[in-house]
Order: structure tokens, then sequence, then C-alpha cells
């Protein structure tokens, strides 16, 4: 993975995204993002997560599907592939999850401004790198990169992380049924099944094992910035979340890890 393309906004935009991610994992350790759990009135108006997490993830595919569209390369086949998947991505992420949320009727928002102004930030960068690198400045996107290495296991290793983060999704929105919902019932409860088993943050882990495939399949620093900047904003709350649900349950599992199975 080079640093440097060659083309100075680009390489501009990178560098400072990179700051972005340094900056984010600073004050992740003193601040919980103010959405579902930690939601807080001192953060702006909140909105419903439904509407906050679709606001927030919009602009990855508006962005991403504008500046692919501006590269030279954008219809040659490796390029179509990766557009492909991050539709996939960004169609489950930004408009299928949000839709599914339930959350209870009459409920106040729990959503902050803050974050989906402060997200957009991300997701137009990370759009915008990945787009530009794919469609226009990477260089090794040959039809022969389908068969190497780096595509096959990182493929491999995104779809394997991208089918459990939905599994792993619907695990915790079903834990609140459709009725709690109707009634205005804000339940909790303990996830159960799956990768849940073995960590209290089955949806962050595979959202981070998805990216790390997607960072290997396009060999390109844009992928590497979604999963660090993913990573800086999501292990953080893992532990906030992992703290929640030790405080709040007294029978919750202490077999549990917090992110990753057996280790941590």
């Amino acid at each position: 993975m080079d640093w440097y393309t060659g083309n100075n906004t680009y390489d501009v935009i990178l560098t400072a995204a990179f700051c972005y991610v340094a900056f984010v994992v600073i004050a992740g350790v003193f601040v919980k993002a103010p959405y579902g759990r930690f939601a807080s009135e001192k953060y702006g108006i909140s909105i419903s997560p439904g509407l906050g997490w679709f606001l927030m993830e919009l602009p990855a595919t508006l962005s991403f599907v504008y500046f692919y569209f501006q590269g030279r390369n954008c219809w040659e086949t490796v390029p179509l592939v990766f557009l492909v998947v991050w539709l996939i991505h960004y169609g489950n992420r930004g408009f299928a999850f949000p839709f599914l949320i339930r959350n209870p009727k009459g409920s106040k928002g729990s959503f902050s401004i803050t974050i989906i102004l402060s997200g957009w930030l991300m997701t137009v960068m990370h759009g915008y790198l990945n787009a530009t690198f794919i469609s226009d400045l990477g260089d090794h996107f040959t039809i022969d990169w389908l068969t190497s290495p780096q595509f096959v296991i990182g493929i491999s290793i995104y779809y394997f992380g991208f089918f459990l983060n939905v599994h792993s999704d619907a695990i915790v929105r079903n834990l609140r049924t459709h009725d709690e919902v109707q009634s205005g019932e804000k339940v909790y409860r303990i996830p159960k099944g799956g990768l849940f088993k073995y960590v209290t943050n089955a949806s962050y882990l595979t959202e981070l094992v998805a990216w790390t495939g997607f960072a290997i399949a396009t060999w390109s620093l844009g992928a590497m910035f979604v999963l660090t900047i993913s990573a800086a904003n999501l292990i953080p709350r893992a532990f906030q979340s992992h703290r929640w649900y030790k405080e709040k349950f007294e029978d919750y599992p202490k077999e549990r890890k917090v992110i990753i199975p057996y280790v941590l």
C-alpha cells in the first residue's frame, strides 16, 4: 500500500483522514458517543435512531457513487466488483438496518444531531477515498486481481464478517418484541446466540472483520482509513457497553469477553 498516489488532492485528504482517526481515538477515551443507551441531550437535539442512522450513513453511498463515476476506470470489471460490494454493504447498513430498528412507540429520540454531523465528515471522506482509488488511482485492478491472494483472501474475510454482522444485528433487534414496540415499553435483555456466546459486542467485532477483509481485498489506504476509523469509534464503545451490561444485569455471563473471543 503506497502512501502517496501522485494526486495531491487525494494525498492531502488521506493524510487529513488519518489525523482525524487520531483525534477520534483520543476523544473516544473521554466521551461516550451520544446515541442509543448512551444518548444525552447535552449534545444537541436527538432524533429517532432509525432516522439518525439513515442520515449519518447516507453520504457514504452518495459520495462513493459520485466520485466512483468520475474515475477513468469506472466501467472496468474489478472496480465494478468493488462498487457492488460497497452498495451491498451500505444497502444494509444505511437503508435496511435503520428501517428495521425496533424503537419503542412514543419514545424520545436517542440519536444526537452531533453524531450525524461528525459522521458526515467521516462517511464523505471514506466514500471519496475509496471510490477515487478504486475507479481512478489504483493501478493494480486488472482482471488478474480477481485471482490474486489479496483479493481472494480479503473478499472471503469481508463476506464472512458481513454475514455474521447481519446475523448479530438480527439477534439484537429481536430482543425487543413487536408488542413491546407498540406499547412503548423500553426493554433491555441480554443477547444470546451466535457470537454473543463469546463477546458482548458481536456486531462491532464483525463490522471490523468485514472492513479488515475489504482493506486486504482492495489493498488500499482508503480502505485502511475505514477500518481504523471504525475501530477508533467502536472499540471504546465496546468497553463502555460491556461495562453497562455487567452493571445492569447481575447474571451477565462472566465468561464473555468485550470484543475478541477468549482474548479481550
